[in-house]
């Protein structure tokens, strides 16, 4: 940025209903800026901006833009936008989100990013979590929404800002942190990063940007994290099947699923921890906010009371409701690797038959991971495929929902490619009963279907 963000008086911001994107609005319009901005759909965020003051276009609104002398944009804008165009002929200065958001937050005495390709909105919803309990009153932007904050971000003090930072594009290589925790490294958005190697090499720079007095925090269960060098004097680990700082032992679930274990640090006995939430990989989840914890020196009672009162975030695991006697929940999982622990999670529930309603977000994902997305998903006993959500992307790639249909088919006759969302809750409606469990999986729209049903 050209200029120190309190000579910015009027900030215009496109894809403003995105997760991070309408925090950071509502951020800056309690900082006493002109906010304002636009989206392609309305939705629950720009309704709430809305609420608080700050204008949303739905569209584009191009007299906002010339106003505005900072623009703001996500990476999923392209260069040819009409609204940053108009921008770019107007002379403004124009960011992406990641750019902004490392500029603003340096201001804050401790910034704490948590990184990796699967579980970030959890962990860091967790720390969030442990941090308010303990009374810290961070700072906390999630990518997800969050109960105890009733959104996505928080507006505390200035010693902690708590920072889900996404790898996409680069994105956390603009923040500066003074914590980092890296939870995971697996082959996503590969029509960026375009191999596993140039992944490591981008969480590598990541780790570098820490100072030698930073704190970071690496899963020493994951083997693609085991390659990168830490370069600081404070490294902290954690695991279940691995000799780490901190660990879990006795692992016991309840009637409901939710796991007990006993919390090793150095070897030496921590505390017993109770889980609201379901998973192996919620229990590394919250080893990761244990270490980042101690770190900080929080009290035992405060991690162990936020840890069994947090129930998760939106569209992570979360139940909806019940309809004709089927239990509804939705999850965010779009790569192979979660929609696994999504099915894990599934088998700690007592039911009678399982439905997978997936819609796969981005061709080049569901072309890059087909055999994955098949394999995984043919393990629950129905399957339908909804039409794919292309978000970005035009379909060079040529892959087809009935490509993965076919694949499943191999392992599971149950399988259907049903198009719309209307068309799936109609099917759902006539085929689902008593005690079954339907998830609606997918990073798009898909739990539309589950609302379209739970409002009747």
């Amino acid at each position: 940025m050209k200029k120190e963000l309190k000579d910015y008086k009027n900030i215009y911001m496109i894809g403003i209903g995105g997760a991070s994107m309408y925090s950071i609005a509502a951020m800056l319009k309690n900082d006493g800026k002109n906010v304002s901005g636009s989206d392609m759909q309305e939705s629950d965020h720009t309704k709430y901006l809305e609420s608080i003051g700050i204008p949303v276009a739905i569209g584009h609104d191009i007299s906002y833009v010339k106003n505005a002398d900072l623009v703001i944009y996500t990476a999923a804008i392209s260069k040819d936008d009409e609204e940053l165009v108009c921008a770019h002929n107007q002379g403004i200065e124009c960011v992406d989100r990641a750019e902004f958001l490392g500029e603003y937050t340096k201001s804050y005495e401790n910034l704490i990013c948590i990184s990796g390709t699967h579980g970030k909105s959890t962990t860091t919803s967790m720390i969030a979590s442990i941090f308010l309990e303990a009374e810290y009153n961070p700072t906390v932007n999630i990518g997800a929404a969050l109960k105890k904050i009733n959104g996505n971000y928080y507006i505390g003090g200035k010693k902690y800002f708590i920072l889900e930072a996404c790898e996409y594009v680069d994105s956390f290589l603009h923040f500066h942190p003074t914590s980092e925790i890296i939870l995971n490294i697996d082959d996503d958005h590969l029509d960026y990063f375009k191999n596993m190697e140039n992944m490591k090499k981008s969480f590598q720079k990541y780790i570098d940007l820490l100072p030698q007095d930073g704190c970071l925090v690496l899963n020493r269960d994951d083997e693609n994290i085991s390659d990168l060098v830490p370069h600081n004097n404070h490294v902290l680990t954690y695991g279940i099947d691995s000799l780490a700082d901190i660990t879990a032992k006795n692992i016991k679930t309840s009637k409901m699923g939710f796991p007990t274990f006993d919390v090793y640090y150095k070897n030496e006995f921590y505390e017993t921890i109770t889980l609201g939430v379901l998973g192996r990989h919620n229990i590394l989840n919250a080893l990761a906010s244990i270490a980042i914890s101690i770190n900080y020196n929080i009290d035992k009672e405060s991690v162990k009371k936020a840890l069994k009162e947090f129930r998760g975030v939106g569209r992570r695991f979360e139940y909806l409701g019940e309809y004709k006697g089927a239990h509804f929940f939705d999850d965010f999982a779009h790569h192979p690797t979660e929609i696994d622990a999504t099915f894990e999670s599934s088998k700690a529930i007592d039911h009678h038959e399982t439905w997978a309603v997936f819609q796969s977000h981005t061709y080049s994902r569901t072309y890059e991971h087909l055999e994955e997305f098949a394999d995984v998903l043919s393990k629950f006993d129905h399957v339908i495929i909804c039409d794919i959500y292309p978000a970005r992307e035009t379909n060079i790639w040529n892959v087809k929902e009935d490509d993965l249909v076919a694949l499943i088919k191999k392992k599971n006759p149950h399988v259907k490619h049903i198009a719309t969302y209307s068309e799936i809750a109609k099917y759902l409606d006539s085929h689902i009963r008593e005690n079954d469990l339907v998830l609606t999986i997918g990073a798009g729209p898909i739990n539309q279907v589950a609302n379209m049903l739970l409002k009747q």
